[in-house]
């Protein structure tokens, strides 16, 4: 689908192996908070003044008959205003913040600003890092899907995550239950790393839930907010940010998502912005495979293991690379989980197809759900759950003697 090229204060303290970035001079910062915070301006209206006067000190320091000319006369009275005393304070909270180790401020075309990011038609004036700076630097590929994902949905995402890490491409994704948080799990189990762009100010985590994966992010990886400190986790940012996480990166994998699913806005904006967009697909039978069959229809890129992202994105020395692969558990002729398939079924259908009487039939699959590899969907169904598989890659996997003679 390729159309044109989330809160409880985080007491972690990040890593210092980050890259170092030119820190803005304080004058300089103050001057972009001001434009940041001025009412009437936002990314678009920014990207114009600062196209016409270079940098905001210039911009206020126009003067209002010169604003007026390309603001219009409202905006140019606002821009003429003393900073308020909400701002002062905001500077003043900001460049303590940004005193810690591993806390970077960096402002639209100024050095260290992610120069995919700044290609898209609203990118942020001021991006808030939290970690490893230097990672914004390198390929990175999106992946998102539902908060209420399903253990299947979950597994998929830290393998598939875990896989192009270790390729070398940085994981984006946006710290949410679900999909997103797997995402991050798996991508820091290997070199590539991951970047977590959030809802809220850099200094709180949202959910709450995720305080400890936060604090691994923020110690190996990046967190990255467009938000200014204290900011809370309002409804209204995670929707904004989703442009983001799509902006950062090459492409967007969407792993698990409903119909009506907010990833779904996140692929499209990604196409939009000249992105690729990756789905992996699901049963027909699952409502949070609905939302990714969407997307295929629509032009995504139907993706069954991380060598499919990989080869589509064409990075050839990256596509090279072998990536880890976790086997499936032999099954050894058991009859129950070659009946249970790999999409969701009703056990009347399950206990119709092999005879079983209900309480030999509850009895596995309680044993299956204790080894986690079956989990209890809405309905009553059930749905078997393989970790890991998805990311074999074509020249690692090996294919037994009788998938060879098929």
């Amino acid at each position: 689908m390729r159309t044109a090229p989330r809160g409880a204060k985080d007491d972690a303290v990040p890593g210092a192996a980050a890259e170092a970035v030119p820190r803005l001079p304080s004058a300089r910062l103050a001057a972009w908070l001001r434009l940041a915070r001025t009412r009437g301006v936002g990314p678009r209206t920014a990207a114009g003044l600062l196209a016409v006067f270079g940098d905001p000190e210039s911009i206020f320091r126009a003067g209002r008959d010169a604003l007026a000319v390309h603001a219009g006369p409202a905006l140019a009275r606002t821009l003429a205003l003393a900073p308020t005393p909400d701002t002062e304070r905001l500077v003043e909270a900001t460049l303590r913040w940004r005193e810690a180790p591993g806390h970077h401020v960096l402002a639209l075309g100024e050095p260290g600003y992610p120069a995919l990011l700044a290609q898209i038609p609203d990118p942020p004036l001021l991006l808030y890092i939290k970690g490893r700076v230097d990672l914004l630097a390198g390929p990175c590929l999106a992946v998102v899907g539902s908060r209420n994902a399903s253990q299947q949905g979950k597994a998929n995402a830290q393998a598939f995550a875990e896989a192009l890490s270790g390729a070398g491409l940085r994981i984006v994704s946006g710290l949410a239950l679900g999909i997103d948080a797997a995402a991050h799990e798996g991508a820091l189990r290997r070199p590539g790393g991951t970047i977590a762009v959030v809802g809220t100010g850099p200094d709180l985590v949202y959910p709450a839930r995720n305080r400890e994966l936060a604090a691994r992010i923020a110690e190996t990886g990046c967190i990255a907010s467009e938000y200014p400190i204290g900011t809370p986790p309002l409804p209204s940012n995670f929707p904004k940010r989703n442009r983001i996480i799509s902006g950062l990166a090459a492409g967007v994998l969407v792993v698990e998502a409903a119909a009506r699913s907010g990833s779904l806005i996140t692929a499209r904006q990604a196409a939009e912005q000249g992105r690729d967009v990756f789905a992996i697909p699901g049963s027909i039978h699952a409502a949070l495979a609905k939302g990714c069959h969407e997307l295929i229809r629509e032009g995504a890129k139907l993706v069954d293991t991380a060598h499919d992202v990989l080869e589509a994105l064409a990075l050839s020395p990256l596509a090279a690379m072998r990536v880890p692969v976790v086997r499936q558990p032999a099954e050894e002729g058991d009859v129950l989980l070659l009946a249970l398939g790999h999409g969701p079924v009703a056990p009347d259908a399950l206990q119709a197809a092999l005879g079983w009487q209900a309480g030999e039939l509850g009895a596995r699959l309680l044993v299956l759900e204790l080894q986690g590899q079956l989990e209890r969907l809405p309905g009553g169904w059930v749905q078997r759950v393989v970790t890991g598989a998805t990311t074999c890659h074509p020249t690692t996997c090996e294919v037994d003697k009788a998938d060879k003679q098929r």
